[in-house]
């Protein structure tokens, strides 16, 4: 059985089990591997499989892109020969400063095949900020939007620079489009090598570095695909700025483990209004936002916008939910929204699950994979206390 073949064992386990949690977490396991590149193991394969889109992008004006797996493939195989060519080797890393682009999802797949490790990068950051993550990320290579360019002027010369966008003088233009759209590995990628390393919020203190593999990222969201509850096929819309951990999480494992399309809804703030209209138009299956997002939706007409609607899944994350956000989405459309919770350090950990009962104030159960204690000051088990994983199984996206 190939590394490719054991992943998909386990994932098709989950998509069987979705509504039957008592199995699911009796019997799940995680695929051992030891050999793995989940971008062409599995992204790859699903060229072959879904004629579907992989990715669906809506801008403000109403404008759309739409790119199907097979296309997504030669578009990212493009990008790792284009990397290759300005010199990105195997182990490097790439801070990636984009927006919700498609050049951000063929950087990441194309970086991912190549075997180098991207550094995601919020717009937001500061000078200082930059200079941080340059410094202590060891950072090679920089891919960053056109408009963002000026901030990295006090950067290492040394640094390899590539814009997105309008041609900037000293930096190579993103264009891999006259690449070749086969790309061949130079060799075999280990489940354990670095995938991603993500910088944490900071807010006590300066962020932390958070290191990610080719296995605790692609293999691990396994958990949050069964969490929100994805099948293939499915349209899920994340609410969620690139840069941050929780992308990865929605926009691009979670719905592409399951073969399922990520529909981006690309604004540059945030309009309740404007997203019910688009959930209203577009078939969209789940829908996953934080708490703050749901607080201005439920002071909109939810109801006069039920029978239009296609969605199946809601789930909210980032912060615990409140009971009242749950109650009015029900009395709305008829839907559970389904609190979850983990951290740039895991994938999800516990949740409410599709066809659970759901107990209010209550963010879940363990999710299958990962074993949960609640521990008090003195370490003893109990009903209270701190979320505490048990390394005995080690979850895959610890």
């Amino acid at each position: 059985m190939t590394a490719g073949d054991a992943f998909r064992e386990a994932r098709d386990f989950l998509l069987r089990h979705r509504t039957d949690y008592a199995t699911a977490v009796r019997d799940f396991r995680w695929p051992q591997l030891e050999q793995f590149n989940w971008a062409l193991d599995h992204f790859d394969r699903l060229a072959e499989e879904h004629a579907g889109p992989a990715l669906w992008r809506l801008d403000a004006e109403g404008r759309e892109e739409r790119y199907s797996f097979a296309e997504l493939r030669q578009a990212s195989n493009r990008t790792a020969n284009f990397l290759r060519a300005q010199g990105v080797r195997r182990g490097e890393r790439i801070l990636v400063m984009l927006g919700n682009e498609v050049a951000l999802w063929e950087t990441l797949l194309g970086a991912f095949k190549l075997g180098a490790v991207v550094v995601p990068a919020t717009t937001l950051l500061s000078d200082a900020d930059l200079q941080d993550r340059v410094q202590r990320g060891r950072i090679a290579h920089l891919v960053v939007g056109s408009a963002h360019t000026e901030r990295c002027a006090s950067l290492d010369a040394g640094l390899t620079r590539i814009c997105v966008g309008a041609p900037v003088p000293g930096w190579q233009s993103y264009a891999p489009a006259a690449c070749a759209s086969d790309f061949l590995p130079d060799g075999p990628t280990l489940a354990t090598d670095p995938l991603l390393l993500y910088f944490t919020s900071g807010t006590t203190s300066r962020p932390k570095l958070v290191l990610h593999s080719h296995s605790s990222y692609p293999v691990g969201h396994l958990s949050t695909l069964y969490w929100i509850g994805l099948q293939p096929g499915d349209v899920h819309l994340n609410i969620s700025s690139p840069g941050w951990a929780k992308h990865a999480w929605s926009c691009v494992f979670a719905p592409w483990n399951a073969g399922a399309c990520v529909f981006i809804h690309d604004v540059p703030r945030f309009k309740p209004q404007a997203l019910l209209e688009v959930l209203a138009r577009y078939p969209v299956t789940s829908l996953c936002a934080p708490p703050t997002v749901w607080r201005m939706l439920i002071q909109e007409d939810l109801a006069a916008y039920r029978e239009r609607l296609q969605l199946r899944e809601l789930v909210g994350a980032g912060e615990p939910l409140n009971p009242e956000i749950i109650d009015s989405l029900q009395a709305a459309w008829g839907l559970t929204l389904r609190d979850g919770f983990g951290q740039s350090e895991t994938t999800a950990l516990v949740g409410n699950t599709p066809g659970q009962p759901l107990k209010p104030g209550s963010m879940g159960r363990p999710l299958p994979g990962c074993h949960i204690a609640l521990l008090d000051a003195d370490g003893r088990p109990g009903d209270d206390g701190e979320v505490a994983l048990a390394l005995q199984p080690r979850p895959a996206g610890l």
